[in-house]
């Protein structure tokens, strides 16, 4: 039987057109991970507030996804600030809803503060765990708006109580888990980090002329973009401020805003929208700014590739979302030094970090980058190889499902016996389902790798394989298959050479110089251009394993690797990553092996054909 689980989101549907005061990044979350953790076999309810009437009830959404409309107040929009008030009403809704359908949810996820209040009663009055992700925290908002935030004063006091009656709970970004712990002193072993993604089938490269044609922008200007909720907090006044400041080198230079509450830039008369223009005209740039209003999402990859720069300088933003989806466009970013955009941009590679509400430090940098042509195509392949390996919305979910499987289970122990046969079989289940899902995910660039490793061996090039600990083991044992035979008792020994087996190596050096530089200091010794360098990491941050990635790079070598857990900084680095989706070292560890099996048995068949047809030609020659 599939696991259930209820997302709650009590003012973001995902049905709600984005780029609005109410609808922005949660929205997308929502939507994004229910799909994919939908696709790992759950299924998913997201209870959000009927804000028109027109909504039916029960809207099947896509496979496995189901969104419930609750009445609680009018029914029409509420600022999300002034709907503390319905919280009961949606408590008291969802609960008949569920003794109704009869419905045996596995797990509450609740988005945003308001919806971990309604989890925190599901969890007293139904007895169903609950985990929370935040998305914004009272306390950080209050310190940046002060007497502007307009959310009631007992936020804070509900958030602090939400954080002690969790399961669990979801920080975007490594700041958002140092605000829960200071703020609201929560359990450190409470919190796991789980960062947003995007989603690679909706935002990918696309040439950048081909982009402004469809949109109708001038193919031969410089473009920055900024895109999202028109609200003050975003800071959009500041990217106005520092292109003023950029037009004065005379730079040729176009700022567009993508956002609003309307299709219709003209007519809008959102606040912030009339305030941006207004300062814009105040500084004479006017002419250089091109508001285009709110855009579908299906268009947005469109902005994105189409822009030299992307953005974004917030005050305070535990999401880095559009980052996100504008670098796996291959657009390089300037974001503010906060939140998840500091988590997300790799400052200096794949962007650039600066102050928030900082317009000098904003526009130095868009100077530097729309002035170096080399470095924004450097920043845009860094960012294309960072988002894939780290951010898709198929690793977050796995992320999550890593988490609620965690919660479910611990909830559903019975007794000692049954707690060890429960365990054998969860270690069977995880595997096969670790297997399915590698299966699905990694055909590709398993592939892929066989295929670089034949060209090379068929150059009369070499393969040198690394890990640590476990890993270690693996790149020996793939050593012996290779040099020997794996399936093929015919073939010749391969030049395949482990870096981890000569022990008197390892320990002298380590001992001596460091084991940082154990790896890389053979690759400088051993590796030539066109060989193939194959790391193995569970997790991918061991320092000696990116160092051996960064030697090979300069000695022109192919960097393949097997990694699992997101792919840590080693995947920003290789140029091929089997990225294993688990976050379990034993599970990735299993899929390593297998995955080396299946590599050598791929390239055993490769050059036997290769051999097979270079006989046969030979043969022809010599018959002619």
């Amino acid at each position: 039987m599939k696991n259930r689980i209820a997302f709650i989101s009590e003012h973001a549907s995902p049905l709600a057109m984005l780029g609005g005061v109410d609808s922005g990044g949660q929205n997308v979350y929502v939507g994004e991970l229910a799909k994919h953790i939908a696709q790992s076999g759950y299924e998913v309810d997201i209870f959000t507030r009927r804000d028109d009437a027109r909504f039916p009830e029960i809207v099947s959404w896509v496979q496995g996804v189901r969104i419930i409309h609750i009445t609680a107040g009018p029914e029409n929009f509420i600022p999300k600030e002034d709907l503390l008030q319905y919280m009961p009403d949606f408590t008291a809704e969802m609960v008949a809803f569920i003794a109704r359908e009869q419905v045996d949810y596995a797990l509450v996820h609740a988005n945003f503060w308001m919806s971990g209040l309604v989890a925190c009663n599901l969890k007293k009055q139904l007895k169903i765990p609950f985990v929370i992700t935040y998305h914004a925290l009272g306390h950080v908002r209050r310190i940046h708006q002060g007497e502007q935030d307009k959310f009631p004063k007992e936020r804070i006091l509900i958030e602090e109580d939400i954080a002690r009656k969790a399961d669990q709970i979801i920080a975007e970004c490594p700041q958002d888990q140092e605000d829960l712990i200071n703020y609201y002193n929560a359990d450190p072993n409470n919190i796991t980090i789980i960062p947003c993604g995007f989603c690679p089938t909706e935002f990918y490269p696309i040439d950048k002329k081909l982009a402004r044609m469809i949109l109708n922008l001038e193919t031969n200007e410089n473009i920055i973009l900024q895109l999202g909720r028109m609200v003050p907090r975003k800071g959009i006044d500041n990217v106005i401020r520092a292109l003023v400041k950029v037009k004065k080198t005379d730079t040729p230079l176009r700022l567009v805003v993508v956002g609003g509450e309307t299709d219709n830039p003209d007519t809008d008369q959102n606040p912030e929208m009339l305030r941006l223009k207004k300062l814009a005209a105040d500084h004479g740039v006017l002419a250089d700014v091109t508001f285009v209003g709110r855009k579908n999402r299906d268009i947005l990859k469109y902005y994105y590739a189409a822009a030299d720069i992307f953005i974004t300088t917030p005050w305070y933003e535990p999401f880095g979302i559009t980052p996100l989806e504008a670098m796996a466009c291959g657009t390089p970013v300037i974001g503010a030094n906060v939140g998840g955009i500091k988590h997300s941009v790799a400052d200096g590679r794949t962007g650039f970090l600066v102050p928030p509400n900082n317009p000098d430090a904003l526009a130095q940098r868009i100077f530097e980058l729309i002035s170096d042509k080399k470095l924004l195509n450097d920043m845009r392949d860094n960012a294309i190889r960072r988002v894939n390996a780290l951010f898709t919305w198929h690793k977050i979910s796995e992320m999550a499902i890593s988490m609620y499987e965690k919660i479910i289970h611990g909830n559903a122990f019975g007794s000692e016996e049954d707690n060890e046969l429960m365990l054998i079989d969860q270690a069977f289940d995880k595997a096969a389902d670790t297997f399915l899902r590698a299966k699905r995910a990694l055909r590709i660039p398993v592939a892929q790798a066989a295929t670089l490793i034949s060209n090379a061996l068929a150059a009369d090039k070499k393969l040198l394989v690394c890990g640590n600990g476990g890993s270690a083991a693996g790149s020996l044992h793939f050593t012996s298959e290779m040099m020997g035979h794996f399936e093929s008792s015919e073939r010749q020994g391969l030049p395949v050479i482990s870096l981890a087996a000569d022990t008197s190596v390892l320990t002298g050096f380590a001992n001596d110089i460091g084991f940082d530089d154990v790896f890389s200091r053979q690759i400088e010794t051993y590796g030539k251009k066109g060989d193939i360098l194959l790391c193995m990491s569970t997790s991918g941050q061991s320092v000696n394993i990116v160092n051996a990635i960064k030697v090979a790079h300069k000695k022109h070598m192919t960097c393949i690797a097997l990694l699992g857990k997101g792919g840590g900084d080693a995947a920003t680095y290789a140029h091929l990553n089997i990225i294993v989706p688990s976050n379990s070292p034993h599970r990735i560890q299993e899929i390593h092996l297998h995955l080396l099996h299946t590599i050598s048995r791929l390239v055993e068949n490769h050059l036997s054909t290769r051999k097979n047809k270079t006989t046969k030609i030979t043969k022809t020659a010599s018959v002619k």
